[in-house]
């Protein structure tokens, strides 16, 4: 695989195990949606393919080799994240956190020539952070700082994206933005995103793939009209039958609708 992930029998968590035994190909050009209940492990999956925490078993492989045998550099130079966890910059604008995600390119003096300029005012007016740039990263709301942190992983020309929940703390039209924003970067890039989401409705709508997970495991993985079922979702998040069946009638009328919005979103 040139561009994307495989996951080969990886298996992850602290001192005991979190999920056992996941192998996955994630394509370039891809999104794959990551869900399942809170505490089921997907922050934990994101954070050992991103080197926040130490593998347990298995194989990452990033664009065909395996992770062991990249330098934190080249890795940075293959893959951005945006993780739920929350920055604190000392003094920083919006523009300058942006930035740092030319940092791999720029050598040890960290100078940015044109080329990086331009590039980072083009991730910032993608994501439509501009009236933001030159604010103070810490006096932004938390929406703002979210699509910061997008801008930031774009402007980092990646050929993987790792997001974490990446429409936390976003009202419902600046959701939409996002996401359509995701969606077109993988499409136009050939970028493979693997996301965590927990917002079910929008997984129709954006996820080429979607992967299950529950009881330390990966209960499910294939295409939301194979993933959104009474039977997976009543299994992975606690409920019965019936409720689970309601529920994802539900979610698929509203990415229908979801659809036709984003659409109009080009």
């Amino acid at each position: 695989m040139v561009n994307g992930i495989e996951l080969d029998a990886l298996t992850v968590g602290y001192s005991s195990k979190v999920i056992e035994n996941v192998s996955l190909n994630i394509e370039a050009g891809d999104i794959v949606a990551l869900i399942g209940p809170n505490g089921a492990g997907k922050s934990t999956l994101l954070k050992t393919i991103t080197r926040q925490l130490k593998k347990l078993d298995g194989c990452i492989y990033i664009c065909g080799t395996d992770e062991n045998e990249l330098t934190e550099q080249k890795l940075s130079e293959k893959l951005s994240m945006v993780m739920t966890e929350r920055i604190h910059p000392e003094l920083m604008s919006c523009f300058e956190v942006v930035a740092t995600g030319r940092y791999p390119y720029t050598g040890r003096m960290g100078i940015l020539s044109k080329s990086d300029m331009e590039k980072i005012n083009q991730s910032i007016e993608l994501v439509g952070a501009q009236e933001v740039a030159d604010k103070d990263f810490m006096k932004v709301s938390d929406g703002q700082r979210q699509r910061v942190m997008l801008a930031r992983a774009i402007c980092q020309e990646p050929q993987i994206m790792i997001l974490d929940e990446p429409t936390s703390f976003l009202d419902i039209s600046f959701k939409i933005d996002i996401l359509s924003v995701i969606k077109r970067l993988a499409k136009e890039r050939n970028i493979a995103v693997l996301m965590s989401i927990h917002e079910l409705e929008f997984v129709p709508a954006i996820a080429d793939k979607v992967v299950a997970v529950g009881d330390k495991r990966v209960v499910a993985c294939g295409t939301a009209g194979e993933i959104f079922t009474g039977d997976i979702i009543h299994e992975i998040y606690g409920m019965n039958k019936e409720a689970g069946e309601i529920i994802v009638d539900g979610i698929l009328k509203y990415a229908d609708a979801l659809k036709r919005i984003m659409l109009c979103q080009k």
